[in-house]
């Protein structure tokens, strides 16, 4: 679905973000893009969306170059942004202006998806921001694009319409689609996603799936005063030491907990690249 070949991207040549990256992303997955604020999630989204242009390598993303923003290419890609904007129009009319660029589009499930995320009928400018936003998430769901990116989705959302987009992500995803959720609030949709690349300052830690993770590693707490050398990382808690170590064979499997991951990647990422076969 998505191949970077040695792709390198600055915002000035003098200050590359990203150098010589490969990555390969394949459909039928919900891929979960995890980092801090400003470790280049979104840039990463917008080369893969065409909004950006890679520097140097090879970047191609439904069998297209991105750069060339060809009617074949857009009419297969979604992109929802983390800050949305929108024209002074009624929710059906901005929804009409987007059906011809995406062929796939249903406009039952459009209004279902606006039913159940509770989006009033009205003009978007008399909407806050997160109805505005699942406005947006709504077209998403219902353009059936071949590849759908959402950039902090759950960002303005409230408790319910988090449960309501984890619902609805869920029942779309099939073997030849693509989902992307790039996000730093880790627990809104760790239930979701199944695969797992960590991005830190331009740089790729893992690219790797949930299975994997819980084969190769363990999540545990600990009530021990002292921390073990063989704990890859540890954090405390009130309930204690909360820890991530390299699972032994003879090991259960742990539940997995992705911000504990998260947090152990951003820490401890050359400990974490050596268990996943990543190179600096």
């Amino acid at each position: 679905m998505i191949h970077f070949n040695n792709v390198s991207f600055g915002y000035t040549k003098q200050k590359p973000l990203y150098a010589n990256i490969q990555l390969e992303l394949k459909s039928g997955s919900v891929y979960g893009l995890l980092g801090k604020n400003g470790a280049g999630k979104s840039t990463l989204l917008k080369l893969m969306a065409g909004l950006v242009h890679p520097q140097k390598g090879l970047l191609t993303v439904c069998n297209a170059n991105p750069m060339k923003r060809e009617p074949d290419f857009l009419n297969q890609v979604f992109f929802i942004p983390e800050e949305i904007d929108t024209p002074n129009i009624h929710v059906l009319d901005f929804a009409a202006e987007q059906v011809p660029f995406y062929p796939r589009f249903n406009q039952t499930q459009f209004l279902d998806y606006l039913k159940e995320l509770d989006v009033p009928m009205t003009k978007l400018n008399k909407m806050s921001f997160g109805q505005k936003k699942k406005v947006w998430i709504a077209l998403g769901m219902a353009s059936n694009a071949s590849l759908i990116i959402l950039d902090e989705p759950t960002n303005g959302l409230d408790i319910p319409s988090k449960r309501i987009l984890r619902k609805l992500i869920a029942s779309i995803v099939n073997e030849d689609n693509c989902i992307i959720i790039s996000t730093h609030q880790v627990k809104d949709l760790d239930s979701l996603i199944d695969q797992i690349i960590l991005v830190d300052n331009g740089e790729i830690i893992v690219n790797t799936d949930t299975n994997t993770i819980i084969e190769k590693i363990i999540f545990q707490h600990s009530n021990q005063q002292e921390i073990s050398n063989s704990w890859i990382y540890h954090e405390t808690s009130i309930a204690g030491h909360l820890f991530v170590k390299k699972r032994e064979m003879e090991e259960d499997v742990s539940k997995l907990d992705l911000e504990l991951f998260f947090n152990a990647g951003i820490t401890n990422k050359i400990a974490i690249q050596e268990l996943f076969n990543q190179k600096s």
